[in-house]
């Protein structure tokens, strides 16, 4: 019998919500073997029992869902349980509850999350904001920046600066080549917006630089990936920052995601003390 788990992820909306949530538990198990099949906007019961059909059929199913339709989601988890496979509500419970706490009956509309409202239209300006204002282009307008991300070249500023867009955060990124490389509006006031540096472990960064030349097949800049220019860099990068009393952290071992979770904690600290 195959060890293989087959995960179905059922959703009556984009996924998104879903698919993080296995992200995270499957992040906790080294030793599993899985093959994921992702249904979305599943919204009659007909659908469902299709779905079912199939899970049925094959050894180890599991299902996750976020169905907000508490007739659908109950009528799949009866299915499921007649039919003996595991299924689990990641959103039932916890909208119970609040509906609760709220004192207040949930819409239980699918794509909630998603509605055209005014915070989403200022999400999809910071992205707009943060791809013209990456790479140190537009500098002349950082002061409308919520975020301004300095760095030597392959600290994922890039990345690093879009996720943040994502959460609705305008974010101008600007390579750190010397302290020259600093717009003067922002040395004249280093505070007029919420700066951090990153940084990483020189080791690291001849690793990542040497991948990307491989990427572009360029062989000719080897100062980019000397170790020991690179140390020079790094550290005149830490003086700056020190010199500018801008936060800093470090990147070696973190994720994009984990990265932002730290430059919004920061930003928080930054507004609060404005």
């Amino acid at each position: 019998m195959s060890n293989t788990y087959q995960i179905y992820l059922i959703s009556d909306s984009t996924g998104e919500t879903l698919d993080r949530v296995f992200l995270a538990i499957k992040a906790q198990f080294k030793n599993i073997e899985y093959d994921v099949k992702s249904y979305f906007f599943t919204r009659t019961e007909n659908q469902v029992v299709k779905i079912l059909e199939e899970a049925k059929k094959k050894n180890n199913s599991i299902i996750l869902y976020t169905i907000v339709d508490s007739s659908l989601a109950k009528f799949l988890a009866n299915e499921s349980d007649e039919k003996k496979i595991p299924c689990f509500g990641v959103l039932g419970n916890l909208i119970l509850s609040f509906s609760k706490l709220l004192n207040q009956q949930a819409s239980h509309v699918p794509s909630g999350q998603h509605a055209l409202n005014e915070e989403y239209y200022e999400r999809i300006e910071a992205i707009q904001f943060t791809m013209n204002h990456d790479d140190g282009n537009l500098v002349e307008e950082i002061e409308k920046s919520d975020l301004i991300l300095l760095g030597v070249s392959r600290t994922s500023k890039t990345p690093t600066s879009i996720y943040l867009a994502n959460k609705g955060f305008k974010t101008s990124n600007i390579p750190l080549v010397n302290e020259s490389s600093i717009p003067e509006s922002l040395k004249k006031n280093p505070k007029m917006a919420c700066v951090i540096g990153l940084t990483t472990e020189a080791e690291r960064l001849v690793d990542i630089r040497k991948n990307r030349m491989m990427t572009l097949r360029e062989r000719e800049n080897t100062s980019y990936t000397d170790i020991q220019k690179i140390k020079e860099e790094v550290e005149d990068a830490k003086k700056t920052f020190a010199k500018y009393k801008w936060p800093t952290i470090d990147v070696t071992r973190k994720s994009v995601e984990e990265t932002a979770a730290s430059i919004i904690k920061i930003h928080e600290i930054y507004k609060n003390n404005a």
